[in-house]
Formats: structure tokens, C-alpha cells, sequence
């Protein structure tokens, strides 16, 4: 009984360790397979956290970006006048404006020309761009962008940190004892402002050149043709004849009027002198007159008296 007991004892303990190492196997494939699965879930959660990340950077990055744009475009056109007005309508359109403009009459065989200086919104800058190029010929396109993204952030950092400095000031000026505390906390705080408004109207001014972009307009006309060598028929030849007649003798008087105050001047000196040879010529011309008669009536001598 004892022997059976025992052998029943074992078996059941065989029995028992197959069911445990069994079940413990059935747990390491369960586990596994629920590593494996989550392991398998969590790959593409962590391929779209990376991106979702990468994409965050970009736009931040993208936000960091403060762009200047500046351009100047050079333009051939028949009437420069006439198209800095439609270019100004076009700046005006797309929420610009004109900052400068300047303009020359036709001269020198050609038809003007003008130049302008534009300020269109960031976004309208392509758009401003091909409309531009309707006015004419395009002879020249330079545009250009600058990132003042980081001399944004710093002027922003040091507004912030320049207005918690002055609040700070203002709460220890109201809690100042001394006249001597109070005029050097009045004078920190003054520093601090003019600083302030410094930077504050530098910011403004970035601001602007960000949101606004610049473009330089260039209007210029070709030379016209020069006009024939001479006249093709009668009326051409006479009209020619008389223009070349009143020319001369414009240029006759102008010429009399220019040297007519000399000639007064030498005919004066000339009349001075005429009048000075005359005086002379009489004055030498009397003792000879005078002394003729003297020599008639001097006495001859006696001829016998030898």
C-alpha cells in the first residue's frame, strides 16, 4: 500500500509538473505573442510621432522665418509716363503703395522716362511681378530675400525684458524714501524708456519691410529716330530757308547786342584820341606860321659897299 501510495504520490507530481510546464509555456507563446503584437502596433505609432514631430520643426522653423524681399525690375516702354500711372494703379490694387516717384519730361530724342519705388504686401510680390511685365519690355529682373527672423526674436527678447526692468524700477520708485533713491530710479527708468522706444520703433520698422516688400521700377523709353538730313520738296526747302534766315539774323542781333556796349566804349576812346592829334597838329602848325614873315622883311646888304 505504502509501495502503490507512492507510486501514485510520483505520477501525480509528474502529472502536476507537465500541467505547469505546459501552462508556463502557453504563457511565454501568449506573452510573446503580445509583445510581439504591441511591438508590431507601436511601429508605425512611432514612425507618426517621428513625423508628426518632424513636420512640427518645419513649422516652427517656418514660423522662425521672417523674410525681407527686395527687387527692382527695369522696364522698356513706349510711354514711361504714361505706364508709372499703371503701375501705380497696380500697386495701389494690391494693397500697396508708392513711396517714391520721379519722373523726367522726353529729352535728348527719347520719350522720358520715370522711376518708382513700390511697397507691395510679401504675398502679392509674384502677382505685382507679372502684371509689371505688361507695361513693356522687360530688360532686367533682380529680386532678393533676406531672414531677419533672428533679429526679430532678439528685438523681441529685449522689449520684454526692458519692460520688466522699468516695471520693476516704477515699484521700487513708489516705495523710495530718499530724494536720493528717487532721482536714480527716475533716471534708470528714463534710460530704460528711451531704450525701449528705440527698439520698439526698430521692430516697427522690421515689421514693415517684412510685410511690405520693396520693388524699384525702372521707365525707360527708346531713343526716337533722328529726323532727315534735309528737305524733300519745295515748301520743306523754303520753310528750311526762312528758319535758316531768322536764325542768322537772330544771331546777327544777338551778337550786336552783346558787342554793342564795346563799340560804345571804343568809339568813345577813338573820338578822345581824334580830338587830342587834331589839337596837336594845330598847336605845331602856328609858331612856323609866325615866324615866315620875320625872315621876308629882314634888310638884304648893300652890294657896292665893298
Amino acid at each position: 500500500m505504502r509501495h502503490i501510495s507512492r507510486t501514485t504520490a510520483a505520477l501525480a507530481a509528474v502529472l502536476a509538473a507537465g500541467i505547469v510546464l505546459s501552462g508556463c509555456s502557453a504563457g511565454a507563446d501568449y506573452s510573446g505573442a503580445s509583445d510581439g503584437g504591441s511591438t508590431a502596433e507601436r511601429a508605425p505609432l512611432a514612425v507618426d510621432a517621428a513625423d508628426t514631430a518632424s513636420d512640427g520643426e518645419q513649422n516652427a522653423a517656418a514660423a522662425d522665418q521672417a523674410l525681407v524681399i527686395t527687387g527692382t525690375v527695369t522696364i522698356t516702354a513706349d510711354d514711361p509716363i504714361a505706364a508709372s500711372e499703371k503701375a501705380t494703379a497696380i500697386a495701389r490694387a494690391a494693397g500697396g503703395r508708392v513711396d517714391a516717384r520721379t519722373e523726367y519730361a522726353p529729352r535728348d530724342g527719347d520719350a522720358g522716362s520715370a522711376t518708382l519705388t513700390l511697397r507691395v504686401p510679401a504675398d502679392a510680390v509674384e502677382d505685382v511681378r507679372d502684371q509689371l511685365k505688361e507695361l513693356g519690355t522687360v530688360e532686367e529682373t533682380d529680386f532678393s530675400s533676406v531672414d531677419v527672423g533672428t533679429q526679430q526674436r532678439d528685438l523681441d527678447t529685449r522689449i520684454t525684458t526692458l519692460r520688466a526692468s522699468i516695471a520693476r524700477y516704477t515699484s521700487w520708485l513708489a516705495d523710495a524714501d530718499t530724494t536720493a533713491d528717487l532721482i536714480q530710479l527716475e533716471q534708470a527708468i528714463a534710460e530704460r524708456q528711451n531704450e525701449l522706444e528705440s527698439l520698439e520703433a526698430q521692430q516697427r520698422a522690421l515689421d514693415d519691410k517684412v510685410a511690405m516688400s520693396t520693388i524699384t521700377l525702372q521707365l525707360r523709353s527708346v531713343a526716337l529716330a533722328p529726323p532727315p538730313d534735309g528737305p524733300d520738296n519745295f515748301w520743306e526747302g523754303l520753310v528750311v530757308g526762312w528758319n535758316g534766315f531768322v536764325a542768322f539774323w537772330g544771331g546777327v542781333a544777338v551778337a550786336l547786342g552783346v558787342g554793342l556796349p564795346w563799340l560804345v566804349v571804343l568809339g568813345a576812346v577813338l573820338t578822345v584820341v581824334v580830338l587830342l592829334v587834331r589839337r596837336a597838329g594845330r598847336s605845331s602848325v602856328t609858331p612856323l606860321t609866325a615866324s615866315a614873315p620875320a625872315a621876308a622883311t629882314a634888310p638884304a646888304a648893300p652890294s657896292g659897299s665893298e
